[in-house]
This record gives C-alpha cells, sequence and structure tokens, in this order.
C-alpha cells in the first residue's frame, strides 16, 4: 500500500512571483512563474527553459508544425526577486499583526506580500 500525503507543500515562491534563475543552463535569467507543479517541486517560469515541440498535423492544428514553449524548472534552482528593492533574498515564514503566517524577506525582514 502506498502512503498519499495530503498536507499541503509549503513552498518559496509562488505563481506570479518575480524569480531569477541561480543554476542550470538558463542561470542569471528573470521571470514570472506561471505555474507551480507542487507534487513534482518544479515551477513553469516565462521565458526560461524554452524546449522545441514538434506536432504532428491533427483534425484540430491542421497546419502542425514546430513550437516553442516553457519546460518546468526545478524550484531549488529559483530565487525570489524582492519586489520592493528588486534584489534576489532567501525567504521565510513568521506571523503578521493578525496572527497569520506569512513570507518575510530574510535579508530586510520585511513581509512579502
Amino acid at each position: 500500500m502506498e502512503k498519499t500525503n495530503t498536507q499541503k507543500v509549503k513552498l518559496h515562491i509562488r505563481k506570479g512571483d518575480r524569480v531569477r534563475v541561480i543554476a542550470g543552463d538558463d542561470k542569471g535569467k528573470e521571470g514570472t512563474v506561471l505555474e507551480i507543479l507542487t507534487s513534482k517541486n518544479r515551477a513553469t517560469v516565462e521565458g526560461v527553459n524554452i524546449v522545441t515541440k514538434h506536432t504532428k498535423p491533427s483534425a484540430g492544428k491542421p497546419e502542425g508544425g514546430i513550437t516553442k514553449t516553457e519546460a518546468s524548472v526545478h524550484i531549488s534552482n529559483l530565487q525570489l526577486i524582492d519586489p520592493a528593492s528588486g534584489k534576489i533574498v532567501r525567504t521565510g515564514r513568521k506571523l503578521n499583526e493578525k496572527g497569520k503566517l506569512q513570507r518575510y524577506s530574510k535579508k530586510t525582514g520585511d513581509f512579502i506580500k
């Protein structure tokens, strides 16, 4: 019997965050997170890890051809860019004024929206 973990995974980045790639072929590139795959610990970032896909002609897409799309990147290779300062930051979680856990910048101590 395989165990299933129903607990929601907390990651240091979210959809819509601005991130920088810190390792791999696209090191140094920046982009916005389009999608998070929590089951695989991967994220799709705009303009990063572009792959070429060959599609056969079909009834839905009769022209077929070659398309370029973004593939996912492992979350450990991404670093969050602080919206306030524009620099990369490490993040943590602490209670805000309302008693709710919220991400914060470990460099400045400010909360991240």
